[in-house]
């Protein structure tokens, strides 16, 4: 068998957060302790600081979907499984695509790339200036040995886009054996996927594959997925070796939003008033951008070195490459322009552990990254005028990026009583993009001619390209917090962090007309949280309050405007519980209600300070009981509220909320047959997955029908 340290050994030599999560998977993360049947259970995670540590020290919150949620679920997409989480809400809008909110409103439009941090085994899946708003598509959520989730900004980690959130997937070490899972559902969708490994005294490899073909059940919105990983463990004396490879392919029939400006079209035809529109079922299974498309792939590849010097000190290198390129429609804005976008990056991620004495730990360290990116946006269109705006056949954008990040970091843990720990961090990220316009400079058309109004009069392009231009942000981000132990079950837990955003390179340099070179700065939030944590073992519970406050907000307005310079407060309070009624039964509740306000006035854009943000329900919450009558069987229903909520920052237009029933059930045949299924929106409720309001109309992602899905997995 592969050799592996114990608990004790990995809290003392895992120092990098990559090779913390790497070795995640490969340990044991909950430990009863001995001589008590009631003793409080050891629940070991990852994400949250720089070294492996047991919750119940952790100064911050942190929410934990185990591989047994993760087998129950058997995720469609990133919501089915993330939604499970404590304030959190996924957006499925059509295909693969998703918006994420994570203590947040759902960000969407230019300035929500990069609000969120996705992870993989501690590494971005993206470059921090190449964020895309659909980037959980990327993460393979399904096979995953776990998902970890920090609620609010961790930029004195992570650095850059770690704003409103983390997700960081923790991959499955290797182990003999394997299994492969089929997955049928409605519309013609088909899933296979299946994982085999081998390991010996001193390494493991092990390979999974992910494959989807779903028809989609709006008309011309198909789509096929594949996602594949490799993950090799090497162990020498002091050194150990963890290389993963990851690969994902998407080529998608996009439908976009069901407008109500629409209706009497050749789309659709309702009878159904503009705000319920989303009740006509009818109109729903259309699509109305059946040109729409999106075309996808992603290589990431990563081997952390990892090494101990002494009992008291360590260290650990992980270089890493990533290569992204995208192609798709933009059919939410009226030009319908094509997107081609891509980039490429070599990073490295370096930690020196120092166990100063026994009450006291220094992790400091150096990241470095390089990345070269390009766009180009494309109207085929002919040249339209309507809104004030100039929208060209043509060119709008085409140049290249290339950025770089140095970002040093130190971290210190000081125990200061057995009862009470403090925990200090701070980074410095110096960001520089190196930015070369192809086409010409200005709001004219690409080849310098201007454009024209219905008029024919010469009048000023909506796109605005900068000159080229070397820009820098320099962000410092701090976290100090402390954790007192009440007990051995509980613990009292507060911290005030900060996140940032450098501005990532669309924000920069796809402006538009009314916008001025140089205007726009990195985003940064102050968060402060207090909260309460019990582990024991039957019952775990977190209960925290937050206030965060965030300046120089990137937002796209309703009429298409970039917003540059917001503000908005955050205020609210998350609760998780997971009980053990009985040996076969159990409860598990997650809520949240927060508070989402614009603390600036902009007439222009319908802002007004202590309007409520769009997009924002105020309350959330998922409660599933869990029903085992024996080993081999098992079932769960599941609620999900979701609150109402404004559509446009006036406060004008508004969506109802909807609550759902899921309902999902297994059986062990044998020793290595299972049979599973799952029924969603059992009620059939007619619902939006996603509702919004712009240039003048309200717009809508009809929520799933009832549907059945059902699979089979084979062990081996």
């Amino acid at each position: 068998m592969l050799q592996r340290f114990p608990i004790s050994t990995i809290t003392m030599a895992c120092f990098s957060m990559v090779s913390c999560s790497l070795l995640a998977a490969t340990e044991q993360t909950e430990t009863v302790k001995p001589n008590s049947t009631d003793a409080a259970i050891e629940v070991i995670v990852v994400t949250g600081t720089l070294q492996q540590s047991e919750l119940l020290t952790l100064a911050g919150n942190i929410d934990r979907l185990s591989r047994e949620d993760i087998v129950s679920v058997s995720a469609v997409h990133p919501s089915d499984i993330l939604n499970r989480a404590t304030g959190v809400h996924v957006q499925t809008n059509n295909g693969m695509e998703s918006l994420p909110s994570v203590r947040s409103p759902v960000l969407t439009g230019p300035g929500a790339a990069g609000a969120f941090l996705f992870l993989e085994d501690g590494i971005a899946t993206r470059s921090a200036g190449f964020a895309n708003n659909n980037g959980l598509s990327e993460l393979n959520l399904t096979q995953a040995q776990e998902v970890e989730i920090i609620r609010g900004p961790a930029s004195a980690v992570y650095g850059s886009n770690a704003v409103h959130g983390v997700v960081n997937v923790l991959t499955k070490a290797p182990n003999n054996g394997g299994d492969i899972t089929l997955l049928a559902g409605p519309n013609e969708r088909y899933q296979l996927q299946g994982t085999v490994g081998s390991e010996s005294d001193n390494q493991g490899v092990s390979g999974n594959i992910q494959a989807i073909d779903d028809g989609g059940y709006r008309d011309d919105s198909d789509f096929t997925s594949l996602k594949l990983g490799l993950r090799h463990d090497y162990v020498t004396g002091d050194d150990q070796f963890k290389t993963r490879v990851s690969g994902f392919i998407l080529d998608q029939n996009t439908a976009g939003f069901i407008s109500s400006g629409d209706n009497g079209s050749d789309c659709y035809t309702s009878t159904y008033s503009e705000e319920n529109l989303y009740k006509d079922s009818n109109a729903m299974e259309k699509n109305c951008d059946s040109d729409a498309y999106r075309k996808w792939s992603s290589v990431r590849i990563a081997t952390s070195w990892q090494r101990e010097l002494s009992d008291d000190r360590s260290f650990s290198m992980t270089p890493y490459f990533r290569l992204n390129q995208m192609e798709f429609r933009q059919h939410y804005l009226p030009s319908k322009a094509i997107e081609e976008n891509s980039h490429y990056s070599v990073g490295m991620i370096n930690s020196y552990h120092w166990q100063v004495d026994q009450n006291f730990a220094l992790v400091m360290g150096i990241d470095f990254e390089w990345t070269e990116g390009e766009l180009t946006q494309t109207q085929e269109k002919p040249d339209t005028y309507s809104w004030g705006k100039a929208r060209q056949q043509g060119l709008h954008y085409d140049y290249k990026v290339d950025a770089s990040t140095i970002a040093p970091y130190i971290q210190a843990d000081w125990q200061l009583t057995e009862q009470l720990k403090f925990t200090g961090s701070m980074r410095f990220d110096a960001t520089k993009y190196r930015y070369d316009n192809l086409i010409a400079d200005g709001t004219t058309k690409a080849d310098g001619s201007s454009c024209v109004n219905n008029n024919d009069e010469p009048t000023e392009c909506l796109y605005k390209r900068p000159s080229d231009n070397n820009d820098s942000f320099d962000n410092t981000s701090t976290k100090l917090g402390f954790n007192y132990r009440l007990n051995n079950d509980i613990a009292f837990f507060g911290s005030w962090s900060q996140g940032f955003r450098a501005p990532q390179t669309t924000d920069m340099y796809r402006l538009q007309k009314q916008q001025f070179v140089g205007e726009i700065k990195s985003e940064q939030l102050d968060s402060l949280e207090l909260g309460l944590r019990g582990v024991s073992n039957k019952l775990t519970y977190e209960v925290v309050v937050y206030n965060m406050n965030k300046e120089n907000f990137f937002f796209r307005d309703a009429e298409g405007l970039n917003v540059t310079d917001g503000e908005t407060s955050h205020q609210g309070l998350e609760l998780s519980i997971n009980y053990e009624l009985t040996e076969q039964l159990s409860l598990a509740l997650n809520y949240s209600y927060g508070q989402h306000e614009y603390e600036f006035d902009r007439v222009s854009s319908g802002v007004v300070k202590g309007n409520k943000v769009d997009t924002a329900p105020e309350q959330l919450a998922n409660v599933r009981i869990a029903w085992q009558p024996s080993d081999n069987s098992k079932l769960e229903l599941e609620w999900l509220h979701m609150g109402s909520y404004y559509l446009d920052p006036a406060n004008e237009h508004s969506y109802a909320g909807h609550d759902l029933l899921q309902l999902r059930g297994s059986v062990t045949l044998s020793n290595n047959t299972r049979l599973f299924a799952r029924v969603e929106n059992l009620t059939d409720e007619r619902y939006a997955s996603r509702a919004d309001y712009a240039f003048g109309s309200y717009r809508f992602f009809g929520g799933q029908p009832r549907a059945l899905h059902v699979g089979a997995t084979i062990s081996f």
